[in-house]
């Protein structure tokens, strides 16, 4: 088992590794106190049973540069191998605003190949590799030094087992012409919009039904402040205030300390100091802003016209067609899609891309009332009229 805390020494890695057709990588990281994640641990695998495995320990070596690693991101004939990369992506944007190109992500082409909605790392390990993952460091603060064996054990495992996790779904994926399915959903992942939060659009994160131009004014200016403080002093952002006491607040417009006070919701160290007047300001500039600059309500979904019983057989639609494909029914479509289908929306990212293949185009002969559905045995199947 191999540390790496120098430069020069992660560059011997990448090097070696930009000769290997792929590599596999896992991040350990903390982000329970923090707005942005603290990365702690990298693990990387080379290819075969005795490729070197090594941890990549950037606390310990604190003046490593991750700058080898983001040139091997960029090395095309090296696919980068992650399970759930989402997490990882945003820590290595953030840090060094670099994306791995290519990528393959197993958490993805497992629901492509037929285990099922955002599966986990233990089971297709347990499925695949016939291996089983010693769970008892999982709790692991890994922002902690030193390390136990147990705990460098338990971190290594995330990317050997993922080796042969990675050519048993490649060679799936290959198998049923699907390789192009999950290099599309990869795509998300690669974007920096995925992972980039302005304070003046997260008003948009926020659940909130109601119509009031003002009321979203309000919502706009807190969240605004919210996103704005939490970054600035990378704390969390419910350490500043969670959305049911930021929707109190746009209820209740609190013009002053007092008014705050009476906050149901709002936490004991936010009534007073930055926090409070930031809140206070937020308020009087969500009260303050004129009807032609608050947001406009998202009447999109109210306003379908649903035609319940098409939705319906849509669903039934789906449910064929995922289990005929072995495709997770939610990775083709969710419930809000189905029923704008059967409203009459087409601009729609399940009718598009291998979507329409898998689903879309036989939900659009549906509605043209150009296929139907019948039972055949245990089986739903489509009949051609």
């Amino acid at each position: 088992m191999k540390t790496i805390t120098t430069t020069e020494a992660l560059a011997e890695f990448c090097t070696a590794a930009k000769t290997q057709p792929f590599v596999t990588i896992d991040t350990e990281f903390l982000r329970e106190k923090t707005y942005w994640s603290k990365l702690c641990l990298i693990q990387m695998a080379l290819p075969g049973a005795d490729g070197e495995a090594v941890l990549i320990d950037p606390i310990v070596g604190e003046q490593m540069s991750l700058g080898p690693l983001y040139d091997l991101f960029a090395h095309k004939t090296t696919v980068k191998v992650f399970h759930a990369a989402r997490q990882d992506l945003e820590i290595f944007f953030v840090e060094g605003g670099a994306f791995p190109d290519p990528l393959f992500d197993t958490q993805v082409a497992a629901m492509v190949c037929g285990y099922g909605e955002q599966v986990g790392y233990e089971t297709l390990v347990k499925k695949i590799a016939k291996e089983n993952i010693d769970k008892s460091s999982r709790f692991t603060d890994w922002s902690r030094r030193p390390l136990s064996d147990s705990q460098e054990a338990y971190a290594l495992a995330d990317v050997t087992h993922l080796r042969d996790v990675y050519l048993s779904l490649a060679a799936q994926l290959e198998k049923n012409k699907r390789k192009q399915w999950v290099e599309e959903e990869l795509s998300v992942l690669t974007d920096p919009a995925t992972y980039t939060v302005t304070p003046d659009a997260a008003w948009k994160r926020v659940k909130t039904r109601t119509t009031s131009g003002r009321f979203l004014a309000l919502v706009k200016e807190l969240a605004r402040f919210r996103e704005h403080y939490a970054q600035s002093n990378n704390v969390p952002r419910s350490r500043v205030m969670k959305d049911d006491a930021l929707l109190e607040l746009a209820s209740t417009r609190p013009l002053n300390h007092d008014d705050l006070g009476r906050s149901r919701l709002l936490l004991r160290e936010a009534r007073r100091g930055d926090i409070a007047e930031g809140i206070l300001a937020a308020v009087k500039s969500g009260l303050e802003m004129r009807a032609d600059d608050m947001p406009k309500p998202d009447l999109s979904h109210e306003n379908l016209q649903v035609n319940p019983a098409l939705a319906d057989l849509l669903r039934v639609l789906l449910k064929a067609k995922s289990d005929s494909l072995g495709v997770a029914p939610k990775l083709i479509a969710n419930a809000s899609e189905l029923d704008a289908i059967a409203a009459g929306e087409r601009d729609l990212s399940s009718l598009m891309g291998w979507r329409a293949e898998a689903f879309g185009d036989d939900a659009m002969r549906l509605c043209r009332g150009e296929i139907a559905l019948s039972a055949k045995g245990h089986q739903v199947v489509v009949v051609t009229l």
